[in-house]
């Protein structure tokens, strides 16, 4: 046994042994080293890296130093800590060129010359800019007639009355000014979710958790048209505003284009992996946009059917998207932000925090007020353009409500964009208008320049 492990022992000593000589030998075939061009290499290196931070370090240094002290003498000229030109400097420093560009030394007062061109600018606060006033909102009509969650509203483009859906699977169409019933549609068999008023047919198009996207003749009060092809539940739908095309959106994670006369499933935008919770058009590009529960927005091309952008900002999932009625602009809603974006590339333009709940639904009208409703029936007004948040409401509890039915589902505008109406938990609907009597002087706007808004992404 001893005599096996000895030559074990010895077969690896010569093994090591061959191996280091042969490395040896080869070591003589390298070439040689040139100190010369090693040394030029790193200064190469170091100038490329570190010279314009070195520049800017030793002028601030020289500044400093003759702010605390005019009197003092100025720094030697080979003096290491300033980048001085000894041979210890990492860059040699260089006073009349840097990076190929030839600049005048000035010389002040205390006779050291000093670089004024590379100098770091002092960068001004940013600041708020002063909001726009907008008067307070406040509640004048409570309307109650739905026997379930009243989840969606729709105003016809007349502007005389609109249609909710509700959780009772009904329908129902009130008159806007005086807030009474003229009409209840039956015929799903579930939830109403989604609702929309053609702008040019007597059409109503309704859709709900039974999977089904039904065409109201409104003359009739009939539903003239099906259209067929989701997997699951409905729970958005928008109408091109200049062509005759609907799309719809729901828990199957696709939006589906329908032509509205034909019934024809057009194109199914594929690509979410979540819910999608909200679709809105318009008529320039991105003609069409979801928010979904995947935490992502995707802006549509109509023609081919497929997206041209992801927007990944959202770190929540996002339950509502709406478009600006006048500015190129639209804005989504998450529990973490609500945030706006530039079209057509969604190019993010702000944050908007504090409303810290889970926000169902937003609105904008054209005086640039934006409003989000959440989930604990907190409703936030906010100024479009500064994103100051000018008004808090919180929605009076109805007699038989229990505290967990405090939810805002919906927030629509009506024509004119002076008349708010929300959708409700608590199976009411609730109209606000602005408080004609309040002025700057009674509600004056609670703006502080000098704090800087902190924006999260």
């Amino acid at each position: 046994m001893d005599v096996q492990r000895h030559s074990v022992h010895t077969l690896v000593f010569r093994s090591l042994k061959r191996t280091h000589d042969m490395f040896l030998l080869n070591q003589g075939n390298l070439p040689p080293v040139d100190p010369s061009l090693q040394k030029m290499k790193k200064f190469v290196k170091a100038k490329d890296s570190y010279g314009p931070v070195l520049e800017r370090v030793k002028t601030n240094n020289i500044m400093k130093a003759q702010n605390d002290n005019e009197n003092a003498d100025p720094p030697p000229p080979g003096d290491e800590s300033f980048g001085g030109n000894n041979t210890g400097a990492v860059v040699p420093y260089n006073p009349v060129q840097n990076n190929n560009m030839v600049v005048t030394p000035q010389v002040n007062s205390g006779g050291s010359s000093v670089n004024m061109s590379l100098l770091i600018p002092q960068k001004k606060t940013p600041s708020m800019a002063k909001p726009k006033w907008h008067a307070p909102w406040k509640l004048y009509r409570v309307i109650s007639g739905h026997l379930g969650w009243v989840r969606c509203c729709a105003v016809e483009p007349g502007n005389e009355w609109f249609a909710t859906g509700s959780a009772d699977r009904v329908i129902k169409i009130w008159d806007l000014a005086s807030g009474k019933l003229k009409v209840s549609l039956t015929g799903h068999i579930s939830s109403v979710r989604g609702l929309a008023f053609s702008q040019r047919h007597p059409y109503l198009f309704s859709c709900g958790e039974d999977r089904q996207v039904k065409c109201w003749d409104l003359e009739y009060n009939k539903v003239i048209r099906h259209y067929h092809g989701h997997l699951s539940a409905v729970y958005s739908m928008a109408l091109h505003p200049s062509i005759d095309v609907l799309v719809t959106a729901g828990r199957d994670s696709t939006a589906r284009v329908w032509d509205m006369r034909t019934k024809a499933n057009v194109h199914t935008l594929v690509g979410h992996t979540n819910t999608v919770a909200s679709v809105i058009c318009q008529t320039v590009e991105p003609q069409i946009v979801t928010g979904s529960h995947d935490c992502t927005i995707r802006l549509w091309d109509l023609a081919f059917g497929k997206s041209r952008a992801t927007l990944t900002n959202h770190k929540k999932s996002i339950r509502a998207v709406t478009f600006h009625p006048s500015l190129y602009m639209f804005a989504s809603a998450s529990p973490d932000n609500i945030k706006q974006w530039k079209c057509p590339e969604g190019k993010f333009i702000q944050n908007l925090s504090g409303h810290n709940a889970i926000v169902n639904c937003l609105a904008v009208n054209a005086d640039g007020v934006l409003v989000s409703g959440a989930d604990n029936g907190t409703m936030h007004l906010w100024d479009w353009r500064t994103g100051y948040n000018f008004q808090r409401l919180q929605a009076p509890v109805q007699p038989g409500s229990m505290d967990s039915e405090a939810g805002v589902f919906s927030i629509t505008f009506d024509m004119s964009g002076t008349r708010m109406i929300t959708t409700e938990a608590d199976k009411t609907i609730k109209v606000y208008k602005e408080d004609e009597t309040a002025t700057e002087e009674t509600h004056p706007v609670n703006w502080r320049p000098d704090i800087i808004k902190r924006r999260k992404y």
